[in-house]
């Protein structure tokens, strides 16, 4: 099933069907990489500046930006998302191909020139049940992800700055609600949507007339936004730099190879989602989780009940490496750990996998452990789904999402389930995860 359509479940009783956003599962490629044996030493087709890369899937464009630099004579590639820089340093040539690995993911650009300053090839992500490459092409020198030809004055443009109450809904019917919160400046558009599982990460684009486009890719999906916008009739003063106001989006969602859903989304500055600390529970009568996984490490295994974690405050992680929301929050725990360690805190990182092969997982969960210079313990927890994880912790209602975090007295005692997790790209929001998360650490520590 596509991204951010595969583990759809109604909660909460009114039906609201979460979306698990960015960190959940594309069908992607068992096929192993057929390039890349020979160090690359600088590439003839990776020449030094910005270029605008194009993935072609379900008849539609998804663009992104990057730089290639030179660093100690080899090349890196870095991605462009808002604010957002991925650098790419596993790049090595065979032949006139260049493979490049997108970081953690496991996953590849495999390109070769294509003329003066162009690039030809394919995204390639291995690590699935099936086949999956997209068509890839790029060109040196571009700087937008959209072209503005055609745009009317700015004064005609739409403003759609704020927040935006969303629908999404896929082929089958089945929706989930979600906030658009978007910046403005003129035509140009950042800004992402808020879930109760996650969110979209950092979107970029344009208002060009009447039609919205978002787009974004950091290396395991690609997102493309396009909207209608309707006109509420209100026109700003011509001193405005934008135009008019709308009421009303009406849209596509594309995403990567095959993933597609409708949203409509109507202004709201009230819009919010449900509580991320209500979406689950304990089962009733159950206060500890009772789990033992191997440890990423030969030959151990983890537990709450091991004597390292024994009168300390815990932070169970519940991640994959093959998710974009758990590296944002993993950005933020692996630095904040070693910071607030010697305070009486541990983590416990316990890492489900897109496959079944102990061995397999044991190498994506290192690679993203070195990668991220993450210091506390990480577990080989199962397989990359919803059912699994919420099998392999019984005394949890579920587990609605990935990431999701759960908070451990020092008596080893759940006091609370985080869902989802808002990253870097949603602004203020993430300030008020970073201070939540804080906040609650400080609470637990202090009893």
């Amino acid at each position: 099933m596509p991204v951010a359509i595969e583990f759809r479940k109604a909660v909460l009783g009114a039906g609201l069907a979460l979306a698990a956003v960015a960190c959940q599962s594309n069908s992607t490629s068992t096929e192993t990489p057929g390039v890349g044996a020979a160090e690359a030493s600088g590439s003839t087709a990776l020449t030094a500046g910005t270029w605008r890369g194009v993935l072609s899937a379900q008849g539609q464009e998804i663009p992104f930006l990057f730089d290639v630099a030179q660093d100690g004579g080899k090349p890196t590639v870095t991605l462009r998302n808002g604010e957002e820089r991925l650098k790419l340093d596993e790049i090595s040539s065979a032949g006139d191909s260049t493979t490049i690995r997108l970081g953690v993911f496991d996953a590849a650009l495999v390109v070769r020139a294509d003329g003066a300053d162009k690039l030809k090839g394919t995204w390639v992500k291995y690590d699935g049940k099936e086949p999956y490459r997209v068509p890839f092409a790029a060109t040196k020198g571009e700087q937008q992800l959209f072209s503005l030809e055609g745009s009317k004055a700015p004064h005609s443009s739409f403003k759609i700055a704020g927040n935006w109450a969303t629908t999404f809904q896929d082929a089958g019917g089945e929706s989930y609600q979600a906030v658009g919160v978007f910046q403005q400046n003129k035509e140009m558009v950042s800004g992402t949507f808020l879930t109760s599982t996650g969110d979209y990460r950092y979107l970029d684009g344009i208002v060009k007339n009447d039609t919205l486009r978002l787009s974004t890719f950091d290396g395991s999906h690609a997102f493309l936004f396009v909207a209608k916008l309707i006109s509420s009739a209100k026109f700003l003063p011509p001193n405005n730099p934008y135009g008019f106001e709308p009421s009303k989006m009406v849209g596509d969602f594309y995403s990567g190879k095959s993933g597609h859903e409708t949203w409509t989304a109507m202004l709201d500055p009230n819009a919010k989602l449900p509580d991320a600390n209500a979406l689950t529970g304990m089962k009733p009568g159950q206060k500890k989780l009772a789990f033992k996984f191997p440890s990423i490490y030969e030959g151990g295994s983890i537990s709450p009940s091991d004597p390292k974690y024994k009168g300390k405050v815990v932070v169970v992680q519940v991640l994959g490496s093959w998710c974009p929301n758990c590296m944002d929050e993993t950005n933020f725990l692996a630095p904040w750990y070693e910071k607030n360690k010697q305070r009486g805190v541990e983590i416990i990182g316990l890492g489900y996998e897109r496959t079944t092969d102990q061995a397999v997982a044991t190498k994506k969960l290192l690679k993203m452990k070195e990668r991220m210079n993450i210091g506390y313990d990480i577990a080989v927890a199962g397989e990359a789904n919803k059912d699994a994880a919420s099998k392999s912790l019984p005394q949890l209602q579920q587990v609605l999402a990935f990431p999701t975090t759960i908070f451990l007295d020092k008596k080893g005692e759940v006091r609370k389930i985080h869902t989802g997790y808002s990253g870097p790209g949603t602004g203020k929001y993430y300030e008020q995860e970073v201070a939540e998360f804080n906040k609650t650490i400080d609470q637990l520590l202090a009893e």
